[in-house]
């Protein structure tokens, strides 16, 4: 035996050896003959490689098309953009008080005049007044608006057709000859009526600006007023700017070259050489060199023959430009790193094969042999009989399966001696278990049911029976489901697929109980189901083990009650809500319906509070929760989450028109007063409406959306019901954003003021200002007020700006005063400020930090800030008084104007407001307003502003009713305080 062990162990490292050698030979022809097939293969496909690398230099091409075109249509964009908002400003400007009688006149015949931001020239030949009203319009225009433009282009023009230029940067009309005409030039004829009869976008070829000594190209659009062509307005960029963007494509990448051409097939290069710079203004666009005679003949036939061309090359057209965008590449290049590949891949498969086979030897002998020698000296002492003696590895491989069934097999021969008395000690044990637990399952607390394999009822315990009130021989063969009540019998077929699936079942049931009149008497039992096996395994009998816990579901009954239910309206309440809303969600995503969000909010229910009391309200809320109940589908869920907030879930709904149907019907609840002790109320509710799962499919943002909608439906006149749009919730995000950037303005100190004129008519006399703020942000972007100030004033912000606002204006109005000018300034304050206890201190103690007259500081509030709480209005007014200051009421005739009201406000001014102004002389209504509200103004001793005043005509209309304080348009636009020394009116001394 010890020879044949000795001998199996020799046999064993023969045949690891012998089949590595031949692992390694099959791997090495393998490898040889995958080579040899690759070169075969590769022979076949040269041409097809390079097609395949043309088409990838097509891509690079293409590529390289896309980026240089979306840059061309972005710039497009800003230029229609610019040329809307800029001839939108020619064409609706007031015509006001301009510096273009600083017109230089030069020895050349030509007039020109230069800021820092803009230049204006006039031709020798041009026949045009510095009052004309276009050049009035395009100075002020080029000198506010169009500097903003830099950023985007190297240069801005209008050539006009009555021969002159407004252009920034500034420096091109102070250097331009007299010897260029602006009206022959090709950018003037490019877009003007007879070369463009279309009015579109025309780009300029490319051209030399001999001024800024750059190769140049301009996008050319004309102007017209009401059909009549007025000029042609450009917006220029350097060549520089467009060929920059080739270092996005490919051409410094290896043995690649790129190459950009015009529409004559002339290379493009933003380069200056010194013989170009004499070059005259607008010379066209020569070209560069290229210094590649093969790749010039090959840029002829771009589809070129494979097989005879030494180049692959790919071409792409810019159609706007109408250029043209070339990627090449020597087939030669490629071809030798193609047959270097096949050696090096001969090396490397043979280095690969010795690895694979010394490893695959060592794996053999270490993992393999050993185990089998183990193995075999194992055998070889259980056949003398002996215990082996050897600890036998237990893998998870053959081996390891062969191991562990010899192990298996010895252990069974020595269970086999001893495990017959074993046996035969364990059956009495059982015999003698089992009548203990007989009697113990017949004395139990907890109702036993034994049923067979079909859950038909074979035995219960007395307790189950005393539970049931039956008696057990009523019982005995019935289906084990004829113990649940009837609302139960759903659980049947559950029950069935989990004791299919799982072997046992576990769950709450209600028993039957046919005698049973009280539904607080009702048997509630937690059942445990499992099943019982012979000895084969196979399936007999089910066990079912039942405790009571009707006393438990009683009192989780009563806590949900308190927990899930309003206590005044007994409607469902916020927890409760957000869990039916949670469910509906869920059945929404598997498809099974469409369901509905419902926000209510009573309309002014804080008034009736406030007015008749919270027992009132109380009473209220009560007759709406029944009044909406009554309403309601089954399936629907109502709740109120607080105050006078409902909810409700409209489960199944056909679509928005459903939805809307239901909330209009709902909103039919509130036609009919309310009856409140003695008084009968009015009663009304705006409603947001979301549906999911098209406007969302989360718990958090259908709430949002819905409080969205309700609010909208507030903001619309209340009493009635909006759904949720897309556009609501930008408005909500664009909220949130402007909100979050005031604060940052506030820190940061990104405010500016402006002051617009007041003129005493009577002799053209500057007599005050109007402070107005504007914020500038830190990209020099302007946000309008009307933007901003709503946002302020909801978030309370407005309290700090407003401050900021008042000490900046009185400092102004101080150095107004230190300069001899008797002005008075006008300060505007929201709601929120004037709602403010701390209003007159704050107000007291900024007049004596800056030493200002208050006699000179006029405050301007709108009507319908007086008439709320009208008492503590004329409170904080009188308060505001007794500073010394004058109040105004802004905006007079569009609010609650009431003569009442009027004669108890301490007030000495009244503003009519822009919109009885503006169409004066045209509307006879708006003359007749006007009139009227001066001729009452001057009853009361109060003085009357005009503002909005943007013609001669509207002056004189106001000189005639002896209104003689305005201000607008006509006479100046609001200005930052170092604008105003530009101004030609007397200052009030």
């Amino acid at each position: 035996m010890k020879d044949l062990t000795h001998n199996n162990a020799k046999g064993f490292n023969s045949l690891g050896l012998k089949f590595s050698i031949l692992v390694f030979l099959a791997m090495l022809i393998a490898g040889l003959t995958v080579m040899f097939t690759y070169g075969l293969y590769q022979q076949q496909t040269d041409e097809a490689m390079q097609l395949k690398k043309r088409a990838l230099l097509q891509r690079n091409s293409d590529l390289y098309h896309q980026q240089l075109d979306k840059y061309l249509e972005k710039q497009e964009i800003k230029a229609r953009r610019a040329h809307q908002l800029i001839s939108e400003q020619l064409n609706e400007r007031p015509v006001t008080r301009s510096n273009t009688a600083l017109l230089t006149t030069l020895a050349d015949g030509s007039r020109r005049q230069q800021n820092d931001s803009s230049g204006l020239y006039i031709a020798p030949d041009a026949q045009v007044d510095v009052q004309n009203s276009l050049l009035q319009r395009s100075t002020a225009v080029w000198h506010d608006t169009v500097p903003l433009l830099q950023h985007d282009f190297f240069a801005v023009f209008f050539i006009a057709k009555d021969n002159y230029v407004q252009v920034t940067p500034a420096g091109w009309a102070a250097d331009l000859s007299v010897d260029i005409s602006l009206l022959n030039n090709p950018l003037f004829q490019l877009a003007a009526p007879e070369q463009n009869p279309e009015r579109s976008l025309r780009w300029s070829p490319v051209y030399f600006d001999s001024i800024w000594q750059q190769w140049m190209l301009s996008m050319l659009l004309p102007v017209y007023q009401q059909e009549q062509f007025l000029g042609v307005m450009g917006f220029t960029l350097p060549l520089s700017e467009l060929t920059q963007h080739r270092s996005a494509s490919p051409e410094y990448k290896p043995n690649t070259h790129a190459l950009l051409l015009d529409r004559m097939g002339r290379a493009i290069s933003d380069s200056v050489s010194s013989s170009m710079r004499n070059l005259p203004m607008f010379s066209p666009y020569q070209g560069a060199k290229v210094n590649a005679p093969v790749l010039s003949e090959l840029l002829q036939t771009p589809n070129q023959n494979l097989s005879n061309s030494r180049f692959l090359m790919a071409l792409s057209a810019f159609n706007r430009l109408d250029w043209q965008f070339a990627l090449y590449q020597e087939k030669q290049t490629l071809l030798q790193q193609q047959k270097l590949f096949v050696p090096r891949m001969l090396f490397l498969t043979f280095l690969v094969a010795i690895a694979v086979t010394l490893l695959l030897y060592f794996f053999i002998n270490q993992m393999l042999l050993k185990r089998l020698k183990k193995l075999a000296s194992a055998v070889n002492r259980v056949g003398r009989g002996a215990h082996p003696g050897l600890q036998l590895d237990t893998k998870h491989d053959e081996l390891g399966i062969l191991n562990r069934a010899f192990t298996a097999m010895f252990e069974e021969i020595n269970q086999l001696v001893t495990g017959l008395d074993t046996r035969i000690a364990e059956k009495e044990q059982a015999e003698m278990l089992a009548r203990k637990l007989s009697k113990a399952v017949a004395f139990s607390s907890s109702g036993i049911v034994i049923t067979n394999k079909h859950l038909d009822i074979e035995y219960v315990n007395p307790f189950l029976t005393t539970l049931l009130k039956v008696q057990s021989a009523n019982i005995l063969g019935k289906p084990l489901s004829s113990l649940f009540a009837e609302d139960m019998q759903k659980l049947t077929n559950d029950m069935m697929q989990s004791l299919a699936e799982r072997q046992h079942w576990r769950g709450d049931v209600l028993l039957l109980q046919e005698d049973a009149t009280d539904k607080t008497e009702q048997a509630w039992v937690t059942l445990a189901l499992a099943p019982i096996r012979d000895e084969r395994g196979e399936l007999s009998h089910y066990v079912a083990a039942m405790q009571d816990i009707s006393f438990i579901k009683r009192s989780q009954k009563q806590m949900e009650q308190l927990a899930y239910f309003d206590s005044l309206t007994g409607l469902a309440n916020r927890s409760y809500f957000r869990n039916q809303l949670r469910k509906a969600i869920s059945m929404s995503q598997r498809g099974y319906y469409t369901f509905a969000l419902l926000y209510f909010d009573l309309d002014e229910f804080k008034l009736i509070n406030d007015t008749l009391g919270h027992d009132a309200g109380d009473e209220l809320l009560i007759e709406v929760a029944k009044r909406l109940t009554s309403r309601l589908r089954e399936d629907d869920t109502i709740a109120r989450l607080g105050g006078d907030e409902f909810a409700v879930i409209l489960s199944d709904i056909k679509d928005k028109m459903h939805a809307g149907q239901i909330a209009g019907n709902l909103q039919q609840a509130f036609t009919q007063p309310v009856q409140l002790g003695t008084h009968t109320v009015a009663i009304s509710a705006s409603i947001g409406i979301t549906v999911a799962p098209d406007d969302g499919a989360e718990e958090e943002v259908l709430i949002k959306h819905a409080d969205l909608a309700m609010y909208e439906a507030k903001a619309r006149g209340k009493n009635t019901y909006r759904f949720f749009s897309r556009e609501l919730n930008e408005a909500a995000t664009d909220r949130l954003l402007i909100e979050n950037q005031l604060r940052e303005a506030i820190r940061e100190q990104q405010f500016l003021m402006y002051y617009q004129p007041k003129i005493d008519i009577q002799d053209d006399t500057l007599v005050g200002y109007e402070a107005l703020i504007r914020w500038l942000r830190p990209d020099n972007t302007l946000v309008p007020p009307a933007r901003f100030i709503p946002v302020a004033e909801s978030t309370g912000l407005i309290v700090k700006i407003g401050e900021w606002i008042i000490l900046e204006s009185c400092r102004f109005l101080a150095r107004q005063h230190s300069r001899g000018y008797a002005v008075s300034l006008s300060i505007n304050l929201s709601a929120r400020q004037f709602n403010d206890n701390r209003l007159p201190t704050m107000i007291e103690q900024i007049i004596q930090r800056t030493g200002v007259d208050p006699s000179y500081l006029v405050f301007e509030i709108t009507e319908s800030m007086l008439m709320g709480d009208t008492d503590a209005a004329i409170k904080q007014l009188n308060q505001l008084k007794r500073l010394g200051v004058s109040l105004s009421i802004d905006d007079f005739g569009t609010g609650y104007s009431s003569l009442n009201y009027l004669k108890r406000f301490p007030v000495d001014e009244l503003k009519i407001d822009r919109s009885f102004v503006k169409d004066i002389p045209e509307d006879r209504n708006d003359m007749d307003i006007v009139s009227a509200i001066i001729a009452m103004a001057q009853k009361m001793q109060l003085r009357v502003v005009a503002e909005g005043v943007e013609s001669e005509a509207q002056v004189d209309f106001l000189k005639q009713n002896a209104c003689y304080v305005v201000q607008g348009y006509y006479y100046s636009m609001p200005l930052a305080e170092q604008e105003l020394s530009h101004l030609t009116f007397t200052i009030k001394t």
